[in-house]
């Protein structure tokens, strides 16, 4: 048994069973795979009726036979103690238990039944199958937060050896602190990179800034995976030039599973072994592929917490070439309270500013990071890290494009500053509204 399964194994986590289960569901064909995902989706909903007061309560009025009519959770959801959102026979002494980031305003803790838990790890072990990446043996360089206190610190220190991986803050993204990950990088057989988009992103900036290819730093390297904030396809480009190695695009949310991962044919897979994902609108019809709504998703495994048709928060676009048993995300644009509300009355998703921005500030060259703030209906901030201002070339040219793309009237206010703060888990947001 290798490191990182025996530490699953030995915390309760059946990894065994749970890779047997999903090595069972990818032998199923197409007509067995449909009557595996409406099995699976009677099961779910059946076992938190019967077993779950807090779900009873939710879908009093539904019936598993007319799928709309069981009701979209949301977040809000689950401002409750998780004591009272558990399922029978299940207690905060018996099930993983982890915490969302917070980051859509409505952060909850959340609850895992252990199988569930190991066929999470299952999908995703599979996952970076995909590009000869083995968590037990590959080892990884690692671009994300940590926590501060002496507790929680240790604590991933710890997950980090057992994961056989090195972990490099995100908190300081300096000259001095790339030049220490290069060498490391330099002294170390490193399989891939691991981390959080807008970090990578900087040290790639980093790398073209010095002309250097971290492939030939080090040879060993094989992907780069990011997550956990938006890839724009310039970075993408960015990070596939400088680093040399396929950069894969991952997609997850910690109280469900991975929800979409980039294949090696360049699309963005979405999980349908344990996850069922809808497109919904406003009204919680249910939308065809192509089109553009709200990312529903139903866990078909977790029997200690119901998310049933749970509303992430997030608007995507399932691709007309999606099958039941392959979907494929063509677009993911943003989180649902990410939306800006112009003076006209018209909404536009928050990153529109920031790509259309970005697109202008890329060709400054000396701007390292930066995000937009709506203030006002009206006003929006471009608070910006660099080593000079932006020109008012530049400046003008990003209000006329805003105004090309949005509508006339916006204000557009310039903050340099010497440092952006990142969130405690130590992610970038890379829009948002002030307005509520």
């Amino acid at each position: 048994m290798n490191l990182f399964n025996l530490s699953l194994l030995l915390n309760g986590f059946p990894i065994k069973k749970a890779k047997s289960t999903l090595k069972r569901i990818h032998g199923k064909n197409e007509a067995d795979f449909e009557a595996y995902i409406l099995q699976k989706k009677k099961n779910i909903f059946n076992y938190h009726i019967q077993n779950n007061t807090f779900y009873q309560n939710i879908a009093k009025n539904a019936t598993v036979t007319d799928w709309k009519s069981i009701p979209v959770m949301t977040k809000r959801h689950f401002q409750h103690p998780l004591s009272q959102r558990l399922s029978k026979d299940y207690t905060t002494e018996n099930v993983y238990i982890n915490k969302t980031s917070g980051s859509s305003g409505d952060p909850f803790v959340f609850a895992k039944d252990k199988f569930c838990h190991a066929l999470t790890w299952s999908v995703i072990q599979n996952r970076f199958g995909w590009f000869g990446l083995d968590f037990n043996t590959s080892k990884q360089a690692r671009f994300y937060g940590i926590p501060l206190d002496k507790k929680g610190y240790y604590k991933e220190r710890l997950k980090d050896t057992l994961s056989n991986r090195h972990r490099f803050s995100v908190f300081d993204l300096s000259d001095a602190a790339f030049e220490k990950c290069l060498k490391k990088f330099k002294n170390t057989p490193f399989d891939y990179i691991n981390g959080y988009t807008s970090a990578i992103v900087q040290f790639a900036k980093y790398l073209e800034k010095k002309n250097i290819v971290l492939k030939q730093v080090c040879p060993t390297l094989k992907a780069c995976v990011v997550t956990s904030e938006m890839l724009f396809e310039m970075d993408k480009k960015l990070l596939e030039k400088q680093l040399d190695v396929p950069v894969v695009n991952e997609y997850g949310a910690s109280e469900l599973d991975l929800i979409a991962f980039q294949n090696p044919e360049d699309l963005w897979q979405v999980n349908s072994e344990t996850l069922f994902v809808e497109i919904l609108d406003q009204q919680d019809n249910i939308l065809p592929n192509g089109e553009e709504g709200r990312i529903v998703i139903t866990s078909l495994y977790n029997k200690a917490h119901p998310f049933i048709r749970y509303d992430i928060g997030d608007i995507g676009v399932l691709s007309k070439k999606s099958t039941l048993q392959k979907p494929i995300l063509e677009k993911l644009i943003g989180r649902t309270n990410d939306i800006a509300i112009l003076p006209s009355g018209k909404k536009a998703a928050g990153l529109t500013f920031y790509y259309i921005t970005k697109s202008i500030i890329e060709d400054d060259g000396n701007v390292k990071e930066f995000i937009i703030e709506q203030h006002t209906a009206e006003t929006f901030k471009v608070i910006y890290v660099s080593a000079t201002a932006i020109s008012e070339e530049n400046k003008e040219n990003i209000k006329i494009q805003m105004e090309n793309y949005l509508e006339k009237g916006l204000t557009i206010i310039f903050e340099k500053q010497d440092k952006i703060e990142r969130s405690k888990s130590g992610k970038l947001k890379q829009f948002r509204s002030l307005l509520n």
